[in-house]
């Protein structure tokens, strides 16, 4: 968590206050007051140069504020770019409109509240991000807003059919919104195993179809948020007791039959700690799970890559510098399973990525110890 000050002056008095960002942004270097009489096309100039607003005005004015300056953002056209340029343009582009509307702050008090008219009760969605804070601080309206759509898909959660059930993900935690690769691994035929490691678990969503299947699994992942969001959600389909979930670096100790993992897809920096489950920079996560799986399988046991090609697509990685990796490991694949995705991007001819998405496959891929 990003924490640090932000000043700015205020009837000519030199002012200050922490400054906090759930998701590791920095604190602007510049801040100067706004309220309901800013205009839009003054403050997305403002916010363009690296302005920060801080907003002491109404809050849904701050909220339709931000709202016309993406509108400012969004109706630039987009230069057509080349396939293996387009990836790299459209980060930018998403980094720079994410620069730019991070510009407009709030301030809070103690407690979580906002002290703006008709601001809303935000304290547990904030507790749910920040964990316990004291006094009052500064962030970004647009950090807060996702804040509070991440508290309401945990408070409803999300239908998994391969579960009949719904899964709960925490703030920072990687929803299971796109089903495919759940149903790859529900459906996939079992190892003969009692025993599967789940590498990577984030909500604990496959952790939990491995042992509605029968297994006992080991589940592991880095982050505390992830860690905290699993134990919650298989204790929520009374689960725990099949699944031990442990903080760990990719492995835990010892061997299992059946090994599962679904690293990030796109080898590329994640530009904040929120985006870590969609990129995994130099492929550590991958080829961590490859160079270590053959030493941690049972004899005969199996393991799960479940991947997108959209990398291939982007021109990011290619088939056969995943097909080498493999190899290297000193592993074969003994099998695949292939499904298209159905998310709304697929058919979005807007997207700019759309024509990589509209080729894109998830695949399970088999992979087993090679003979010697």
């Amino acid at each position: 968590m990003s924490e640090s000050r932000v000043h700015w002056k205020r009837d000519g008095q030199e002012c200050e206050a922490r400054w906090l960002s759930a998701s590791g942004m920095p604190a602007p270097g510049r801040v100067v007051l706004a309220d309901d009489t800013m205009k839009a096309d003054v403050a997305f100039r403002l916010a363009s140069e690296g302005i920060a607003l801080l907003w002491h005005g109404d809050y849904h004015n701050a909220r339709q504020l931000l709202q016309a300056m993406a509108r400012r953002i969004d109706r630039r056209p987009r230069k057509p770019a080349p396939a293996e340029s387009a990836f790299h343009l459209y980060r930018q582009a998403q980094g720079q409109r994410a620069r730019t509307l991070n510009m407009l702050l709030v301030p809070f008090e103690a407690s979580f509240r906002i002290p703006l008219r008709r601001a809303p009760d935000v304290a547990q969605a904030c507790l749910e991000a920040y964990g316990p804070v004291d006094g009052g601080f500064v962030t970004s309206l647009r950090e807060l807003l996702g804040i509070i759509g991440a508290h309401e898909w945990r408070r409803k959660g999300v239908h998994v059919p391969a579960l009949d059930a719904r899964i709960h993900p925490h703030y920072g935690v990687f929803a299971p919104v796109r089903g495919e690769y759940v149903e790859l691994v529900a459906q996939a035929a079992l190892p003969a195993t009692k025993l599967a490691f789940d590498i990577g678990t984030g909500t604990g969503v496959l952790a939990a179809v491995l042992a509605r299947r029968g297994l006992k699994v080991v589940a592991t992942d880095q982050s505390p948020a992830a860690l905290a969001c699993a134990r919650d959600n298989l204790a929520r389909l009374g689960l725990e007791k099949q699944v031990d979930v442990q903080c760990a670096d990719i492995f835990p100790e010892g061997r299992a039959g059946l090994i599962v993992c679904n690293p990030p897809w796109l080898p590329a920096r994640p530009g904040s700690a929120l985006e870590s489950a969609v990129y995994d920079p130099g492929s550590r996560m991958l080829n961590g799970f490859l160079q270590g799986l053959a030493s941690h399988l049972e004899p005969g046991g199996e393991g799960w890559l479940i991947m997108s090609d959209i990398a291939e697509h982007l021109q990011l990685r290619s088939r056969q510098s995943l097909l080498d990796a493999i190899e290297q490991a000193g592993l074969t694949v003994l099998g695949r399973h292939d499904t298209k995705p159905v998310h709304g991007k697929v058919t979005d001819a807007s997207d700019p990525l759309h024509h990589a998405r509209s080729m894109e496959v998830t695949s399970l891929w088999r992979l087993g110890v090679a003979a010697h």
